[in-house]
């Protein structure tokens, strides 16, 4: 995902250092080359021989040391950046930083840096909302930093409040977002449904299907590292939902109906790829079903056609994508879908199919469109994502 790209992990003296050894960890294992800048304090809580034996690098700490190959080290490896990641920062970073003070080998080298920086605070929960290091942290958004915001919970001295640097996936995600994809959806807003809906018979019951919800949320993870603004309309899922894209959670499809309708104008592409219930019981009763001699029966009524409405009323430019799991006749049946529900494009595929289908991390899909079809072969859920995003920009920008 990463191969070829330089991250820069800027290190300074917080307790939350130690969990950069792992954001570090999980880096490497994309296959990008990570550099790490400590500052001096930073030393005290972690040694730097933890990360050299890492990233096979030399830690850089101090600007004067000679016992590296003879170039200016912090221009060499600016230039060489792909993205930077000051994590955790200090009140003292943020502050330096922030009012062009350069006195150390990472205050430097990230001054130095073009590339994207992003600043993941940590400290006391008091030091944090002291006004000159919130003043501090706006000025880096106006120079174009990213903030990733604190996490709430126990900090280092005990007490309970915001200051805490988030655990090292988000670190590491926040990086992924920033450089694992070319931002060729940047200035969209993709909007996706994801799961599966439920509707309920009576307190304890209810009628669902087997959607794990994997299609939906690796549409939206790919979307989001295209660079576009993603919103995911989320009914039950198996899976957690991605990081750095707006989940609306939803159980039913009415309320799906109701969410999607209500925001689809605002949207550049909408992909539906959510599992929908076509039928819900015509009453849900209060108290739960008692079991009795003989048969029930429970009367069942169609749910309103969410990709029909959204056909229907489908502005100017605006692109949908639908999705059509079949047993039999896929090609046949998909394509009625396509003309009926006023598609772009249908993404088909068979539950006969061995490695497609629900709860899988794969899938086998065929892309169509008015004029071609596309049959992909096996793949991951993410790599079969980013096919259906290349093919819906390509009928943006044939």
């Amino acid at each position: 995902m990463l191969k070829g790209k330089t991250v820069v992990l800027a290190i300074s003296g917080s307790i939350a250092a130690y969990k950069m050894a792992n954001v570090a960890r999980m880096l490497l294992k994309q296959h990008c080359d990570v550099e790490v800048l400590m500052t001096q304090n930073a030393t005290q809580f972690i040694n730097p021989i933890t990360f050299e034996s890492l990233t096979g690098h030399k830690c850089l700490v101090d600007t004067f040391d000679r016992n590296f190959q003879y170039s200016v080290e912090h221009v060499a490896l600016a230039k060489r950046a792909d993205v930077v990641l000051v994590a955790p920062a200090s009140a003292n970073v943020i502050g330096k930083i922030a009012n062009g003070i350069a006195d150390d080998m990472l205050t430097t080298t990230v001054m130095a840096c073009p590339c994207k920086k992003i600043v993941s605070p940590a400290m006391n929960h008091n030091m944090y909302h002291n006004p000159i290091v919130q003043d501090n942290i706006e000025k880096l958004k106006h120079f174009g930093y990213e903030i990733i915001t604190p996490a709430t919970g126990m900090l280092a001295n005990g007490d309970i409040g915001d200051g805490r640097m988030p655990e090292e996936s988000v670190l590491f995600e926040a990086v992924v977002k920033e450089i694992a994809c070319e931002k060729d959806l940047a200035g969209k807003k993709v909007l996706i449904s994801a799961g599966a809906t439920r509707e309920p018979i009576d307190p304890v019951r209810f009628i669902t299907n087997h959607s794990s919800g994997k299609m939906g949320y690796a549409l939206a993870r790919a979307a989001m590292h295209r660079g576009a603004e993603v919103t995911v309309v989320a009914a039950h899922t198996d899976v957690e939902p991605p990081l750095f894209v707006n989940v609306v959670p939803v159980q039913t499809a009415a309320e799906m109906y109701d969410a999607i309708l209500s925001r689809a104008t605002e949207y550049d592409m909408i992909i539906k790829a959510a599992a929908v219930a076509d039928y819900t019981p015509a009453v849900t009763e209060d108290n739960k079903i008692k079991k009795k001699d003989g048969d029930l029966s429970i009367p069942l009524v169609r749910t309103k056609d969410i990709l029909k409405a959204l056909g229907e009323n489908k502005r100017p430019g605006q692109i949908l994508c639908g999705f059509s799991m079949e047993t039999e006749n896929v090609l046949e049946n998909s394509r009625k879908k396509l003309e009926s529900k006023h598609c772009d494009m249908i993404c088909a595929n068979s539950l006969k199919s061995a490695g497609a289908g629900f709860g899988t991390d794969t899938n086998i899909v065929t892309l169509i469109t008015k004029n071609s079809e596309e049959s992909l072969e096996l793949m991951s859920k993410e790599q079969v994502a980013h096919k259906i995003l290349d093919k819906l920009l390509a009928i943006v920008q044939p």
